[in-house]
């Protein structure tokens, strides 16, 4: 089938992978502009826009596709290019645009597929930005995949398939982030074959829940939280954009950490009081229950386990660890 795909981010290109190796022909690619990225701050490509160009496939980068917004350059010679792939139905997958109503209906037109997004969430649970995040931080029991043929809205269109995936209590975004995005690559593959039975069904209007983009600000550790919220804060913010927290005013990276929800040790400690230091773990008070945190990060560092973190940063039962900034005065 030849097919324009829409995608910016690994969790794309592993879809488009699956779909190439499948037999499909690749006509266009539309990926994000690229980003400045990394210490020196180089512009980098996208992940599906090193797949284009290794695959000599035409790659669009417009800024926008609105025709009447700021950047209608763009949007143009965007839409000249989809006009000449002339391919049957576009395949998205964490692009970060939202599509226009002109690209729905040249897709509409041309086939019955339109184009289907690959959502990493059971729709209507986590329409938006950070599917995989939310879900962790919220400590569902499941995720999943959504094959879903797009309208004008934000992850509101008809499902055509869903695949749920079990949430394990040691996943972290990561983890999670890479068995989503083999679901999806398999999802897209089987649909398409089977385009001919879709019977795509309305999202419920129930259950409605938006994954908010996530912002640096919301990985730091406020220890008044309770420690099974921490927890899964730790493990949702793993690999990006990472939970911190500081010590003297000196930031650390918190990579691994684990509650203990019914340590009777909090009750006498304000939260962020060291409780005990050792090779299992440094244990913190929370709001309530106990914060052991496993694996840590000095800024300029590497990731370390907590006892080889403890030989290069002494920590003594009844330091306290700062809180959030802007929390300092609060009671």
């Amino acid at each position: 089938m030849k097919l324009v795909f829409a995608g910016t981010p690994a969790f794309a290109r592993v879809a488009l992978d699956a779909l190439y190796a499948a037999g499909h022909s690749i006509d266009l690619v539309l990926t994000q502009p690229d980003r400045p990225a990394g210490r020196g701050m180089k512009l980098q490509a996208s992940a599906v826009k090193e797949w284009a160009v290794a695959s000599a496939v035409p790659v669009q980068q417009p800024r926008s596709l609105r025709l009447d917004g700021a950047f209608a350059d763009d949007a143009r010679q965007a839409q000249q290019a989809l006009e000449r792939a002339d391919a049957q139905a576009m395949v998205v997958a964490a692009y970060g645009l939202l599509l226009p109503q002109w690209v729905l209906d040249m897709f509409a037109a041309r086939s019955r597929l339109g184009c289907l997004n690959i959502h990493a969430s059971l729709l209507p649970r986590w329409r938006g930005a950070a599917p995989i995040h939310r879900a962790v931080e919220a400590g569902d029991a499941q995720t999943g995949i959504t094959l879903m043929q797009m309208d004008a809205g934000l992850d509101t269109g008809a499902i055509v398939q869903t695949r749920a995936l079990s949430i394990e209590v040691q996943d972290t975004t990561g983890s999670l982030h890479d068995r989503l995005a083999l679901l999806g690559g398999q999802l897209v593959v089987e649909g398409l074959a089977n385009a001919h039975a879709w019977q795509p069904r309305a999202q419920s209007a129930e259950g409605v829940l938006y994954a908010a983009k996530v912002d640096k600000s919301q990985a730091a550790l406020d220890w008044r939280v309770d420690a099974a919220t921490l927890a899964r804060r730790v493990r949702a913010f793993n690999p990006a954009p990472v939970a911190h927290t500081a010590l003297h005013r000196e930031a650390i990276k918190v990579w691994a950490a684990h509650d203990l929800s019914g340590d009777a040790a909090t009750l006498r400690a304000a939260p962020g009081t060291v409780l005990g230091a050792g090779p299992q773990g440094i244990a913190v008070a929370t709001g309530r229950g106990t914060l052991v945190l496993t694996e840590l990060q000095r800024a300029g560092g590497k990731r370390l386990a907590a006892a080889e973190f403890l030989r290069g940063f002494a920590l003594n039962p009844g330091e306290s660890f700062d809180p959030p900034a802007g929390l300092a005065a609060q009671p």
